[in-house]
């Protein structure tokens, strides 16, 4: 949101002694994540995905010895003056991932705030980017229209931290060009609606020093205290460049976005340790793009969010201040946004297609407030402190597990297209997918440890044997011991924390 930006901060060039195996990297270069793509009819389908983290983290040293490409103010100008110089000069090598505190198992992603190197608490704050099934470029995420829902184990991120799962409008071969045909598989293409400058623009020696435009969609930051989801639109297609005044906050892109806070908006009891959504425990996040006319081609009107815990579905809590909605769309604060062409230009993003990005990240200068203090949330103006953190929360991570996209009502237990969601409606109706339509969720532990292990997809799910409870029926609420899964065709639907019932979709 506010403040974070995808500035990369130290520079580098091209391997050219494996300027071809770059287009294919070497097993260490990249992990393997699946995701699974879906549809009503049909369901999920896994594809063997990748990540990848960003190019500054690599290291970057001549080819005929080891001598850094970098310097600390960004490109070491003798060797790389131009992007031809980098290209001869320089070589980019494979990067340690469990070093740089990214972990994967199955389909589960985990990143740590920190690593310990012989005894010593190093900060890692990774950020890596999903890969196509040839490592080579990055996958092409088209959400209008559409929904996309994942698992999170939350727990061990406190107060000051972001877990951010998010969407840029990058190149999709991350500006892989003459003079750096690695391109995507080694990280490079950064941009988002922050504009950041950077020693590389869409994979090119960046000599202009532009920044780096384009839409940003963060569907997710949080930690265990706070959470919210933004647009970021931006007034021009693609990566722009911008210079000078273009690259403030009235240039080309809205920085601050319209982000939907639960705790913002008057309900303080929705979110957290112990809370509705128990964030000490897994739960699942589905976001839903809605269009004027329900294709994945119109007009985007409505973001829409939910939570699953339990076999329980949430419904975004309404807003104490905005008409007693509980979504995005244009009026909600989207309405300042209009010089940089609001929800409409920001859902034709959407709809072309942008790369899904995954960091955990703190803030040294303003120590998170935006995200989960004062109003935003319940956390005080020091806890949010990154020595605080490193101090007390050495094991700060997040894990993210079960990644899908596909067709509304196709990835969780949320509302189909069929439910009634418009924006003349104020609460969302519930609706079923069977479990067969989707990945079972990983288990992941919820231990102050960093040692978490997470279970591929199973291929059947344990819930069916289980007491139903019939249509009417109570199942959930703080004390309720009874049947948690409703008889087909009925969803457990949340109405107060002392109540959920089983009703038609």
């Amino acid at each position: 949101m506010a403040s974070r930006t995808f500035t990369l901060v130290v520079a580098s060039a091209l391997l050219r002694a494996l300027a071809v195996a770059q287009q294919a990297p070497t097993p260490d270069a990249i992990q393997s994540l699946p995701t699974y793509t879906c549809t009503v009819a049909g369901g999920c389908v896994e594809q063997s995905t990748n990540v990848v983290f960003a190019w500054p983290y690599h290291w970057m040293h001549t080819v005929e010895g080891y001598d850094s490409c970098t310097t600390s103010s960004g490109l070491n100008a003798t060797l790389c003056g131009t992007a031809e110089d980098c290209f001869n000069n320089c070589e980019i090598a494979p990067g340690d991932y469990t070093g740089l505190g990214i972990t994967t198992s199955g389909n589960a992603l985990t990143m740590y705030q920190y690593r310990n190197v012989s005894g010593t608490i190093n900060n890692a704050s990774p950020n890596v980017m999903l890969l196509d099934p040839a490592g080579e470029n990055y996958v092409n995420v088209q959400l209008l229209g559409r929904e996309f829902s994942f698992d999170v184990d939350i727990s061990l991120l406190p107060c000051g931290e972001n877990g951010a799962l998010f969407l840029s409008e990058m190149d999709f071969t991350g500006g892989r060009n003459e003079y750096n045909p690695a391109g995507a598989s080694y990280g490079f293409g950064g941009c988002d609606a922050q504009c950041g400058v950077s020693p590389y623009f869409n994979g090119t020696v960046n000599t202009e020093g532009l920044g780096a435009c384009c839409h940003e969609m963060d569907i997710w930051e949080a930690n265990s205290m706070a959470t919210v989801f933004t647009p970021h639109p931006c007034s021009v297609d693609g990566i722009y460049g911008c210079k000078g005044d273009e690259c403030g906050s009235s240039g080309v892109c809205n920085k601050p976005g319209c982000g939907w806070n639960s705790y913002q908006q008057g309900n303080t009891s929705f979110y957290g340790p112990g809370l509705i959504v128990d964030t000490t425990k897994t739960f699942t996040v589905t976001t839903q793009f809605i269009t004027d006319d329900g294709t994945t081609t119109g007009k985007l009107t409505e973001i829409r969010r939910y939570y699953t815990q339990n076999d329980v579905l949430y419904p975004n809590p309404v807003s104490t201040s905005y008409n007693g909605l509980n979504y995005i769309d244009e009026d909600f604060g989207c309405s300042d946004t209009d010089s940089f062409g609001g929800l409409t230009v920001h859902g034709e993003a959407l709809g072309r297609g942008m790369v899904l990005i995954f960091s955990v990240w703190q803030d040294s200068s303003q120590f998170m407030h935006w995200l989960d203090s004062d109003t935003a949330g319940p956390c005080s103006s020091t806890e949010g402190d990154p020595a605080n953190i490193k101090a007390n929360n050495p094991d700060a991570a997040i894990t993210y597990s079960n990644i899908k996209w596909g067709e509304l009502g196709s990835t969780s237990n949320a509302p189909g297209p069929d439910s009634g969601s418009s924006s003349s409606s104020s609460t969302p109706t519930a609706t079923t997918t069977t479990s067969s339509t989707a990945p079972p969720p990983a288990t992941t532990t919820t231990s102050s440890t960093t040692s978490r292990t997470t279970s591929p997809p199973a291929t059947t799910t344990t819930l069916a044997s289980a007491p139903k409870q019939t249509q009417w029926g109570q199942c959930g609420g703080n004390g309720w011991t009874g049947p948690h899964v409703c008889a087909s065709p009925y969803t457990c639907v949340y109405s107060n924390p002392w109540y959920s019932q089983c009703l038609s979709s």
